[in-house]
């Protein structure tokens, strides 16, 4: 089924159709970049010109969004204006698509590529996956039985008593000049605490910040069965059009 996913970043808003059959992209993935000025009269169009330019009027359309999302409806907008906090996006697009629309949290929609296409597809229909990703903040994503616990958000809890993005993401280890060593140990018990927590029956890193494997891995120890995600930068596309074709019952 073709399906069209948007991923809506801090930096850019990206867009393209899926094959969600086989999890691959059939056009180009366009790009435009976040303004500075990122409030919901300059965004909305932005995503209104993805859907124009790939001349998408019939079928499933997802949307991945920074923030915690609850029935469709925007409550946090990270590294965007607050203006956006209360829109309901799904609304706002069905007027334009026939098809469903879904808008869910970024990191959910990541998820969701991980589960169907990556690494969480042995666990697709029974188990708990976790999938933790490190870039420049932390997201967490759990699955359950093959279903979304949608905005996890356990890169904000307390760790170390402080938040725990702040001691763990790739940003906290560049801006603190963190060795290696010293972040993959705090990295390893962050990721302890959340095994403990949860329980999952695999656990999945992924995200910009541990592309480096080989400068870390020797300090993580997990009683869970862990892995790498398969899934690249297109996972947030990928994800969100899979969410989407998922809503039409595909």
């Amino acid at each position: 089924m073709l399906s069209l996913g948007i991923d809506i970043g801090g930096s850019g808003i990206k867009g393209a159709i899926v094959d969600t059959d086989k999890g691959e992209l059939v056009t180009e993935r366009l790009r435009i970049p976040t303004p500075d000025h990122s409030e919901a009269k300059v965004i909305i169009p932005i995503i209104q010109q993805i859907i124009d330019d790939l001349q998408w009027n019939r079928g499933p359309l997802g949307i991945g969004f920074p923030g915690v999302i609850h029935r469709q409806v925007i409550h946090t907008a990270t590294n965007l204006h607050d203006s956006l906090i209360g829109i309901n996006l799904a609304e706002e697009f069905q007027k334009v698509v026939d098809g469903p629309v879904r808008v869910l949290n970024d990191a959910d929609a990541a998820g969701f590529s991980e589960m169907q296409y990556g690494a969480g597809k042995p666990y697709a229909d029974s188990g708990t996956v976790l999938l933790v990703t490190v870039g420049t903040g932390v997201g967490t994503v759990l699955f359950s039985d093959g279903v979304l616990v949608p905005n996890l958000e356990l890169g904000h809890i307390e760790y170390r008593g402080k938040n725990a993005e702040s001691q763990v993401s790739e940003q906290a280890r560049k801006t603190q000049d963190l060795s290696w060593k010293k972040w993959g140990k705090r990295l390893n018990g962050y990721l302890q605490m959340l095994e403990f927590l949860l329980q999952p029956d695999c656990l999945i890193l992924g995200g910009g910040g541990v592309k480096k494997q080989e400068k870390f891995v020797e300090y993580l120890d997990l009683k869970t069965p862990w892995t790498f995600a398969q899934s690249g930068n297109l996972a947030g596309i990928i994800g969100a059009a899979a969410a989407a074709a998922a809503a039409a019952g595909k």
